[in-house]
Parts: structure tokens; sequence; C-alpha cells
């Protein structure tokens, strides 16, 4: 009997320990499909010593005289920005140049490591090299000394060619200035070449904001006042259905923050040199913003504006219109003017320019980047560039359509209504604790992030990932790149994490 009772309970048995096995296997399986599985944490010793290799591989290997471009093939032999890149050039539209620099500067102020300082001033000083006389910066630098006889760069004097066009667009001035001025900032106003350098740059936009107020999308000289009589937003009688092929870098420019990204810079350079002049001039564009509201039927703003105050073509793409693009991202920089200044005035024109848009939302609640003046007819393009009123046929390099931020953009000027102006800034000249960035506290989010950034290392300690290089065409074997926003990204959360736990 006991042996019957053994030979049958033993399958019984031998099916629940498999059972249970199987049961094992099914939640490893699950936890590794979702992540759930990760590397043990990192600690502040490793971190740092990551952070440290990290920007070491980036100055040593990747950079150009201190300056950096978007994307590099693996093994760094190809290179590019918004386009292929020679090995002698640098790019200063983000992420590239002041992008890297700030993420060092950041890396300092957060660790108190002078090593990346040191890393900061390297960087600056490759933007001073790259600096135009009229003031501002090329969308690249050029080191070869034979390419850069082309280039009007301050620092070659007499030498200097007479490629001398600065450009405010997608941000390649502002973002040089913006970071040259708080790594002036934190090196005490000491360096003279930064220094200088901040100084010529925020001179030279002075020089070259309009009577109005506003800003060209580039310049190479500065506007005469009696050529540019101030005029109201208006609409023209008619206007040409086809690309006139105009020159349109000198028009009134809204297009990819031009003027709002301006502004900032303007307003933080007040705060950090206890300079009027620089606040008035964000104050005079922020006027400029109220002036080129359309009015009825579409009280919201356009691209760019011709001198007589009317939405004009720029590029192929880009016909006189309304925007639901543009308009979005003018209204958030009204109410941050507000929030900066405390003049009411900057949101009174914003509950008409939401409403319009509100009004005008496309049947998937979209916004079309583009409505016909007057008529309010949202316009496309053809592949062949051809203006219609049709979406079935739209070039993939554009958004025609955008997202609406209406609802969010509703309560942030609601909020702004609420609460007031924030007028207490933190960044005045002479202020030692200005060059300290606001602390950030420690969260298992954050170290998860920074383990996974240090774990994705390669041996040299870069960061590679899957990725093709987009100017280097179609049949471009590459598969794999070192990334100038994933360094950042990566960069800034190190630093971070060690600024948390140290």
């Amino acid at each position: 009997m006991p042996i019957r009772k053994i030979t049958n309970r033993q399958p019984m048995c031998l099916t629940r320990m498999y059972s249970a096995y199987a049961h094992l296997l099914t939640i490893m399986f699950l936890l590794i499909c979702t992540g759930s599985i990760v590397a043990e944490e990192i600690n502040y010793q490793q971190a740092a010593e990551a952070l440290r290799q990290a920007v070491e591989f980036f100055r040593t290997q990747v950079s150009i005289e201190g300056g950096y471009l978007w994307q590099y093939s693996s093994d760094l032999q190809k290179r590019e920005g918004e386009g292929k890149a020679a090995p002698s050039m640098a790019w200063v539209q983000p992420p590239g140049t002041p992008s890297i620099g700030r993420v060092y500067l950041l890396a300092y102020q957060r660790t108190g490591d002078a090593y990346y300082l040191e890393a900061a001033i390297e960087t600056g000083m490759a933007l001073v090299r790259g600096q135009l006389k009229s003031g501002g910066w090329d969308y690249r630098i050029e080191f070869d000394p034979k390419k850069r006889e082309k280039y009007a760069y301050i620092v070659d004097g007499e030498s200097a060619g007479k490629r001398n066009t600065s450009t405010l667009d997608d941000n390649t001035t502002q973002s040089a200035l913006s970071f040259l001025i708080r790594l002036d900032q934190a090196l005490q106003f000491q360096n003279a070449d930064i220094h200088t350098a901040v100084i010529a740059g925020l001179e030279a936009l002075l020089k070259a904001q309009y009577p109005n107020g506003a800003w060209p999308q580039r310049f190479a000289d500065y506007p005469k006042a009696a050529d540019f009589p101030v005029h109201p937003a208006n609409y023209p009688d008619s206007w040409p259905r086809t690309y006139p092929r105009q020159d349109y870098r000198g028009f009134y420019t809204f297009n990819d923050n031009t003027i709002a990204d301006t502004i900032h810079l303007m307003l933080d350079a007040a705060e950090i040199y206890d300079q009027e002049k620089y606040r008035q001039s964000a104050l005079k564009a922020g006027n400029f913003i109220l002036l080129a509201q359309m009015p009825d039927p579409q009280p919201a703003w356009a691209q760019q504006y011709n001198p007589a105050g009317q939405p004009a073509w720029a590029r192929k793409f880009e016909p006189p219109a309304v925007t639901g693009g543009e308009s979005q991202g003018v209204m958030r920089t009204l109410i941050q003017l507000y929030r900066r200044t405390g003049e009411k005035k900057y949101l009174d024109s914003i509950p008409s320019a939401l409403d319009y848009l509100q009004s005008s939302l496309l049947a998937d609640g979209r916004l079309a980047r583009f409505y016909e003046l007057k008529t309010n007819r949202p316009l496309y393009f053809t592949k062949k560039y051809e203006l219609v009123y049709t979406d079935d046929d739209l070039p993939t390099h554009y958004g025609f359509k955008v997202s609406s931020k209406l609802p969010a953009i509703r309560r942030q000027y609601e909020a702004a209504i609420a609460s007031g102006a924030d007028l207490v800034h933190s960044s005045a000249k002479g202020d030692d604790q200005a060059t300290i960035p606001k602390s950030i506290p420690w969260s298992d989010s954050l170290a998860k992030d920074a383990t996974e950034a240090v774990h994705a290392m390669d041996d040299r300690r870069a960061w590679v990932e899957n990725g093709r290089l987009r100017y280097h065409g179609d049949d471009d074997p590459t598969r794999k790149i070192i990334s100038c926003r994933t360094f950042i990204q990566h960069v800034d959360t190190l630093s971070t994490y060690l600024s948390t736990t140290k």
C-alpha cells in the first residue's frame, strides 16, 4: 500500500514542479520583454567616471577645435549638420556647438569639476572664432585656414573674406550668444575674448532691430530707420499665387521662432549684464508682435511680413498667409513677456487669437500651417510646389498641418492672469549664485536614466545608436551613428544625477 501511494503521487508532484518551473520561466520572459529587469544601479563614482570619460571622448575624438556638428557615423568618418560636413567644419545651429557648450557648463555648475568648465571654455572659443563681422553667426564655422578665407570672421582681421551674413534662423546666433553670456557670467566676466564677443553680438542685434521692433531672418548690415516706416499689419490688395523668387531674408520674421528666440536672449542679457537697453529691445520686439497681429477676420500672425506690414512669400512652400503654426508660438512668447516684464498689454491680443484659431481647426483637430488671407481657406502645396486647396499630394519635408496646442495655451494664459507676473530674476550681474542652476531632487527615474546611460556606452565611452545619416543619400550604408542630441541628453542626465547624490 505505501508503495502504491508513493507511486500514485509521484506523477502529481512532478507535474506541479514542472508547472511551477514553467510559470517562473513565463514571468522571467515577461519581465525581460517589458524591460523590468534592469542593470544594477550605478553609484556616484561610476557616474562621475562615465561622465568624465564621455566628455573626454567627445573633446578628443569628435570635436574640431572645440566645435561640434549634429551627427557622425560611429567610426567618425562621416559627419553632418543640416547637410554634409567636412572634417574642418562645426555647426552652430542647435543641437550643434552652443548646445554642447551649454551642457558642459551645466556639468561644471552641477559637479564643481573644473574639467567641464575647461571644456565649456574650449567650445566658447570655437564660437569666438566663428563670429562674423556683422556680429552674429552663420549656420556653420569653418576652421580650415584656406576655406576660412571666404568668411568675414572677426578674429581674422584684415585677411577676413566677404561672407558676412549672420542668421537668426533656427536659433543660430541666439543660441551662440545664449551660451556665451552664461559662460561669461560663470567666468565673472574676466575672459576678455568671450566677453568681447558677447558684447559685440548683443550690440549687433540692437543695430539689426528694425524701427518697429522686429528682426530679420538674416543680416549682413543694419537697417536705416528712414527706410522702414512703421506700419500695422494689413492685408495686401492682391498677392502672387506663384512663387516670385524674392529675397525674403530681410523680412520681419516669426518663422522658426526667430523673434521669440531673440526676445528671450535679450531679456536674459538684460538680467545678466544689468543693462536696460537690452530689456527695452525685448519690449520693443514685444510691441512689434502686437503691431503684427492681423486685423479681423484673422486676428493671428503671419510667418513673415514685408516692409509694408503685409504677409509675404518666403520659400517656395511658404506663401503669404496667416499661420496656425507660428501663431501658437507667438502667443506663448506674449505670455512669457508678461511674466518677465509685468506689462499686461502683452496678454491683450491673446483671447481673440485663441478664438479665431479654435474656429479654424481642421476636421482632424489639427491646424493648417497656412490659411488664405481673408477667406481663411487652408492652403497646401503639391509635390511639384503648386499652391492648392487640397491636401492629397503634400511634400513630406514640411509640416503643412500642425498639432493644436490651443487648450494648453489657453490654460497658460488663464494662469498668467490669475497668478500675475514673475519679476524675481535669478541671474542678475554680481549675484554669485546666479551661475548655479536650479537643483533637481533625486528620484528613482533619474537614477534609472543615469544607470541606463552608463550601461549604454561602448568601449570608447561613446553612445552609439541605430540610425542613419540624413544628408548622405539613400544608398549610404551607415546604420550606427553618434548623435550630439543623445550626447547632450546623457551628459545632462549624468551631471544632474551627480548633483543630487554628492
